[in-house]
């Protein structure tokens, strides 16, 4: 038994699934060093993307609109460490601050609910979704189908398809698993929508200087999980992706190394690019060089939404 006193405080936002998550990384933690329940308090933080729930989130300060108050909270010392779903972290973090630990990988692909298929939804149906991603490989496959932005945790997305606002929507099938809910919705195959880079992935960040709070996170955190996430990361970081850019990828172990499959798109998904590579773990710049070769073979139109393309020569798609 590893002893710590007084109780450690866990920061996360408030919402039903980023509560379920904190409990998973909290019982995990005292699992592994024997503690009790008691030694972590649970300390829930209202983050702006919370509050704001009418506008997409590219249009009023990207990912750092989940996990901004949560880094005030930890570089005031007010927590000792926080939770996150790993898809919502800037890929930039502040220095003060650094991913300790993932826990083990949920399931990465996305489910629709409203149909069975994408196929089977009507001709001209809506669909309601706030990730360019989603909304550019849905219309990719099916041109007929327009988008609208969705907002809101998991119930009230279920129930505004349930109300019929929408014909259907498109859900994390890790956060409906993670909330007890795994019969709702279809699983979308990986080769039909490749998810969102770290989707799946519970990460757990603290100060880069409070080294007894790292070492009690090495003890849960899943290394598999880890690689994988930091490699989509990486890809991430080098196309200069935001919340207007729709990038799919997926990194797995293979053997004694990572193979990572990506690909961008355009908005309305007419045009796509996509390209994998197999190289070794803890390698960045293998993962970086595949965002630069997928921007190399990309039309101006889809580079126009990526940053890294800003400095490679101006290459129309093959």
């Amino acid at each position: 038994m590893v002893e710590q006193s007084p109780p450690l405080r866990l920061g996360t936002r408030g919402s039903p699934l980023a509560l379920v998550q904190a409990n998973m990384v909290a019982n995990a933690l005292c699992a592994a060093h024997g503690w009790p329940s008691e030694a972590i308090k649970i300390v829930t933080v209202k983050t702006s993307g919370d509050r704001i729930q009418d506008r997409a989130l590219a249009d009023i300060g990207g990912k750092a609109l989940w996990t901004k108050e949560l880094d005030r909270a930890l570089i005031d010392r007010d927590i000792d460490f926080a939770v996150h779903s790993m898809k919502d972290v800037e890929t930039v973090r502040p220095s003060e601050i650094m991913i300790a630990a993932m826990l083990p990988r949920a399931d990465v692909r996305d489910r629709l609910i409203g149909a069975e298929s994408l196929a089977d939804l009507r001709q001209g149906a809506v669909l309601g979704t706030s990730s360019p991603r989603r909304s550019a490989q849905v219309r990719r496959l099916r041109p007929d189908i327009t988008t609208t932005l969705f907002r809101g945790n998991v119930a009230t997305r279920l129930a505004k398809v349930t109300a019929g606002e929408v014909d259907a929507t498109l859900l994390a099938a890790a956060g409906l698993d993670r909330l007890g809910q795994q019969d709702i919705g279809h699983a979308i195959a990986l080769d039909v929508m490749m998810p969102a880079p770290a989707q799946g992935a519970v990460g757990i960040e603290t100060l880069a200087d409070n080294a007894r709070m790292q070492g009690y996170l090495a003890a849960i955190s899943d290394a598999d999980t880890y690689d994988c996430v930091m490699a989509e990361r990486a890809l991430l970081l080098a196309l200069g992706g935001n919340c207007h850019s729709p990038i799919g990828a997926l990194a797995r172990i293979e053997g004694d190394g990572i193979l990572l499959i990506a690909e961008i798109l355009t908005g309305d998904g007419s045009e796509h690019v996509s390209d994998s590579a197999l190289f070794l773990r803890d390698d960045p710049a293998a993962a970086s060089a595949l965002g630069q070769a997928l921007l190399r073979k990309a039309s101006p139109a889809i580079r126009a939404l990526f940053d890294g393309a800003t400095d490679l020569p101006q290459e129309a798609s093959a």
